[in-house]
């Protein structure tokens, strides 16, 4: 076909830097005139562009790399754009007007982008290039900090700024001992002041962490060319097994420099976000404007905003930001924005509740909001952050600012919509991706109708889900009732639901994962941490004896067969039958704990025995030893049945009415072993003075003078749910048969990760009932369906390491980790 030569003939537009900024000028761009450059993109890191502010909640375990990608593969495609990863530009070429990547591979431009960002400050001090001593800037810091959590031990972090305490906080969850350790007096100084500075050290102490302020790093000690420990000018040291440096960042201005760009701090810009080379813009972290430097997010947003009206030629210009912080450490709620050191002719108004760890605290100069600190509620903060970003006079609210939007109302927005919607059309609501509440709605009148819809059209609430409810107070003042819940997809490879996914098994015969994923269209090639174990279990529970379990689908407990604890090693938990033993288990277990110089054994609130303190390497010989005794697991570490607890009922207790230990016995050797959707557990009482707490149960029987009740969807958890009675019978083969036909229903019809409480909370009682009994044999059908996938289930994971299932158990579990963040996650 002969080429159109009427028309025009794009610009070309290279962006350094694959990162939040760059990426995010050039969607910009693409939204007022996507015809008008081809883009190429560089990246330094070999990834496409993620959400590096969410790399603490990988690094906590809460989210996966896929969960904090911004733009995959599919984004580059179909807007035409090139993106060279993992092949950094070294040199600009200004005369020319090209770029040298690493490779050798040069770019001509007519318009150039430089966004790359900031570079991690490494304090100067002895020790700091040993092995170990990593800094926590991208994906492949995190990696670094997740391989160090694996093998245990301690971490100190240097800088108790917001970076340094998500780190320290996601490696605390990982199971190190944690010290933090900050030169300044009070955490987070220049978002906190001293009171809440207080308030947040507390409360991290009280998480386990160490928390040393005022400690000045002399050196850091290493051992055979590893980090070893950290040593203070006053003589304190720490042990380290690896060292967080987070103590601040410096624009990257290396490139801009050489190639003889205006650079001081950053490089500097004009309010078009132009360089001293018209043809060179700049944009993030690097830059330099009005003699600012920002190293927030926010900001970022406004910058891409001005870059992609001035080159598309619709100036507006950046005036600066005014900019707020929340941290992203679970549990606890904190809000920073503006000037809060005070000074000549402000005033502070602080409202502190002690018993509720309540510190609230604004300050106003010239009848206007110049700061404010939240610590415990920070329902207010986008609020206050409103009235300080536009500078409006509050006066007329004074006396009642420091109690929030509702009360300077004077009660008027006590409903919190009503609060949501007073904000003006410009007020931030998702800072993580910069989008309004004028955006947001915008987004729902164009036909985004759903939590999700919005979350994939504008990106509010995809990050760290922080503003969720501002997002459906935003839907549910627009459109009422017309606000669409939909189903909830599996997880964010596919659109499908749980029930679609079970469905679509079954109907298509799908009996691997690579076959599910290919033929109901996954999004991703390999799944996600979400996804893979959900799919593991439901081909487990749909094809028993045919489906082969897939170990890299499971979690790193199930994979091991023990339990994981905070300091790296593991507890091991032997099964005894309705919490029965004898003394030969019992002297097989006193032997283990002295073999191995296990620190603990505890009783455990299942009836059992817990092993704790047993190293990785040493699991097969404890395995091999509990066996020899004929102990097998107890699944604690499973998604399966855990405990069956018992009263010692009618055989010895003058009250009980039947033999309980007897049916609770009975009831573990028919259910051990079965894969569950969450944890499943069951207790036989002897009576109604339930001494076994049968009633807060999975599954729970309640033995009486006539017979047995049974009682179901019972949770002893964070949130206690007493179970429903499900039916009553008059015998233990019946009693057995209604327990296993409950859990096969359970097995077929709940969620992943869903267990019996939640499950019949969405489903209701009726519909279980209706399941169980409303067919005369649908009892007897289930229960038949749950034994004979029993057939497949009952083998003793530890007896088969033991007798080398793995070709070499001990590569085995070499190989079994916490997975790295670009892998499944554990």
């Amino acid at each position: 076909m002969e080429k159109d030569r009427t028309a025009p003939v794009k610009e070309r537009l290279v962006v350094i830097g694959n990162g939040m900024a760059g990426c995010r000028a050039v969607e910009e761009i693409l939204a007022r005139d996507p015809a008008r450059f081809d883009v190429t993109i560089f990246g330094a890191e070999p990834r496409v562009n993620y959400n590096r502010i969410m790399l603490s909640p990988v690094l906590a375990g809460e989210k996966a790399f896929e969960d904090i990608v911004i733009n995959g593969d599919d984004w580059y495609a179909d807007n035409g754009i090139a993106l060279v990863s993992g092949d950094p530009v070294v040199s600009i070429d200004r005369a020319t007007q090209t770029v040298v990547a690493k490779s050798g591979r040069v770019e001509p431009y007519d318009r150039l982008l430089i966004a790359t960002g900031s570079d991690p400050f490494i304090i100067p001090v002895p020790g700091k290039d040993l092995a170990g001593v990593v800094t926590f800037r991208d994906l492949d810091d995190v990696d670094k900090m997740l391989a160090a959590a694996e093998r245990g031990g301690s971490a100190v972090v240097i800088g108790g700024g917001l970076l340094g305490l998500e780190a320290a906080h996601g490696l605390s969850l990982r199971g190190m001992k944690v010290t933090v350790v900050h030169l300044m007096p009070t955490l987070m100084e220049r978002q906190l002041d001293e009171a809440a500075g207080y308030l947040l050290k507390t409360e991290l102490e009280r998480r386990g962490q160490t928390i040393v302020t005022g400690g000045d790093t002399a050196e850091i000690i290493g051992r055979e060319g590893h980090v070893a420990g950290v040593k203070l000018k006053d003589g304190r040291e720490f042990a380290a097994d690896i060292v967080v440096m987070a103590v601040g960042i410096r624009p990257a201005t290396g490139l801009a420099k050489a190639a003889g760009l205006n650079v001081e701090r950053g490089v500097v810009v004009d309010d078009h976000m132009i360089t001293s080379d018209p043809a060179i813009m700049a944009v993030g972290e690097c830059v330099q404007h009005r003699g600012a430097c920002y190293g927030l997010v926010a900001p970022l947003w406004d910058m891409c905003r001005a870059l992609a009206d001035a080159a598309c030629e619709q100036p507006s210009g950046y005036v600066g930001s005014v900019t707020s912080t929340k941290l992203k450490v679970s549990g606890i709620d904190l809000f920073s924005a503006g000037d809060f050191s005070g000074g000549d002719g402000a005033e502070d108004i602080v409202l502190r509740d002690a018993a509720r760890g309540l510190y609230k605290r604004v300050v106003v100069k010239d009848n206007k909001l110049v700061g404010a600190v939240l610590y415990g509620d920070t329902a207010d903060g986008n609020w206050y952050f409103d009235l300080l970003k536009k500078g409006k006079d509050i006066s007329d609210i004074r006396e009642a600012l420091i109690f929030g939007q509702a009360f300077s109302s004077g009660g008027a927005l006590l409903d919190p919509n009503a609060a949501v919607a007073a904000l003006s059309d410009d007020a931030e609501i998702c800072g993580c991706n910069g989008v309004s509440k004028g955006k947001v709605i915008e987004t729902i009148n164009a036909g985004a109708c759903s939590l999700d819809a919005v979350r994939s059209t504008c990106k509010a609430s995809a990050s760290c889900g922080s503003c969720t409810g501002l997002v459906e107070s935003l839907l549910a003042i627009t459109l009422g009732g017309e606000v669409q819940s939909g189903p909830k997809t599996l997880c964010k490879c596919t659109s499908f639901s749980h029930d679609d996914v079970r469905r679509l098994i079954i109907e298509k015969s799908l009996k691997a994962i690579p076959q599910v994923m290919q033929e109901l269209h996954w999004t991703t090639p390999d799944g996600c941490s979400s996804c893979r174990p959900a799919l593991n279990y439901y081909l487990l529970c749909a094809w028993p004896g045919e489906y082969e379990d897939d170990q890299k689908s499971r979690f790193v407990n199930e994979r091991l067969h023990a339990n994981i604890q905070k300091d790296g090693t593991y507890s091991v938990v032997p099964r005894m039958w309705g919490g029965l033993t004898n003394p030969r288990e019992l002297r097989a277990i006193a032997d283990v704990v002295e073999k191995y110089n296990a620190p603990m054994v505890k009783v455990t609130g299942g009836q059992r025995l817990d092993i704790f303190g047993i190293r990785k390497e040493d699991l097969p010989a404890v395995w091999a030893d509990l066996n020899a005794a004929g102990m097998v697991s107890g699944h604690a570490y499973g998604k399966s049945l855990r405990t069956v607890k018992t009263c010692v009922g009618s055989e010895w207790c003058r009250f009980g009415t039947q033999d309980s230990t007897g049916l609770g016995v009975k009831l573990e050797r028919m259910t051990w072993g079965s894969w569950m959707p969450h944890k499943f557990k069951i207790a036989v009482s002897g009576c109604p003075r339930n001494c076994a707490e049968a009633t807060i149960k999975d599954f729970g029987v309640v033995c009486v003078d006539s017979g047995y009740e049974l009682h179901v969807g019972g949770n002893g958890g964070i949130k206690v749910r007493a179970t429903d009675l499900l039916c009553k019978v008059t015998t233990e083969a019946e009693a057995m048969d209604v327990c296993a036909a409950f859990i096969q229903l359970y097995r077929e019809q709940a969620h992943y990760l869903e267990r019996t409480a939640p499950w019949i909370e969405r489903v209701g009682l009726d519909h279980v009932k209706s399941g169980l009994f409303d067919d005369p044999d649908s009892v007897k059908r289930l229960a038949a369906r749950f034994r004979y996938s029993q057939t497949f289930c009952q083998d003793d994971p530890w007896a088969e390491r033991v007798a080398g299932k793995d070709a070499d158990l001990h590569q085995h579990l070499a190989e079994v980790r916490p997975l790295s963040i670009t892998e499944f996650a554990a």
